[in-house]
C-alpha cells in the first residue's frame, strides 16, 4: 500500500511539472517601460568615506556587544591610540570605496591589542551610511579574519 501511494505522488508531481512546463512555452515579449527599471541607474560612489576616528565609537560598541552576547565575556575597549589610515580605495576606481585603518585598542583587562578596520561607503544597514568591518587581533574567536586579522587589513 505504501508503494502505491508513493507511485501516485510521483505521477502527480510529473503531471504537475508538465503542466507548468506547458504554461511557460508562451510567446516571448519585450519588457514594457515599467519593467525596464529605467529609474535604477546603478551605484554612484563619490568616495565620501569618513575618517578613521569616526569609526572608533562604533567599533567599541560592536566589540562589547559581540563579547558579551556571543562569548559571555566582560571585555570592553576602553580607548584607542595610534589610529592611522593604511589605504584608501586601494583597488580599481569602480569598486566600493573603502578606507582601511589600523590602531591599538586598550581593553579593560589591561592589554593593548592591534585593531584593523575598514570604513565602507554605503555599507551601513540597508546601504544607508558608512559601514564598519573590524577585527581585534587575538580576539577573532570565530576566525572570520584569521590568521591574525589579515583579511581585515586590506
Amino acid at each position: 500500500m505504501r508503494a502505491s501511494t508513493s507511485l501516485k505522488s510521483l505521477r502527480f508531481a510529473a503531471v504537475l511539472g508538465l503542466m507548468f512546463g506547458a504554461l511557460s512555452l508562451g510567446e516571448a515579449r519585450a519588457a514594457n517601460p515599467l519593467e525596464l527599471n529605467f529609474w535604477l541607474s546603478g551605484p554612484r560612489y563619490d568616495g565620501g568615506v569618513a575618517d578613521c576616528d569616526k569609526a572608533l565609537p562604533t567599533i567599541a560598541t560592536q566589540f562589547w556587544e559581540k563579547e558579551s552576547s556571543f562569548w559571555n565575556s566582560s571585555l570592553k575597549i576602553t580607548g584607542f591610540s595610534a589610529v592611522r589610515e593604511t589605504a584608501f580605495r586601494p583597488w580599481q576606481s569602480d569598486n566600493i570605496p573603502r578606507r582601511y585603518c589600523t590602531g591599538e585598542a586598550m581593553l579593560n583587562d589591561g592589554k593593548v591589542r592591534k585593531v584593523h578596520f575598514s570604513i565602507i561607503e554605503d555599507g551601513g544597514f540597508a546601504g544607508y551610511g558608512n559601514g564598519v568591518e573590524w577585527c581585534v587581533v587575538g580576539l577573532d574567536r570565530n576566525w572570520a579574519y584569521n590568521p591574525a586579522c589579515r583579511a581585515a587589513r586590506q
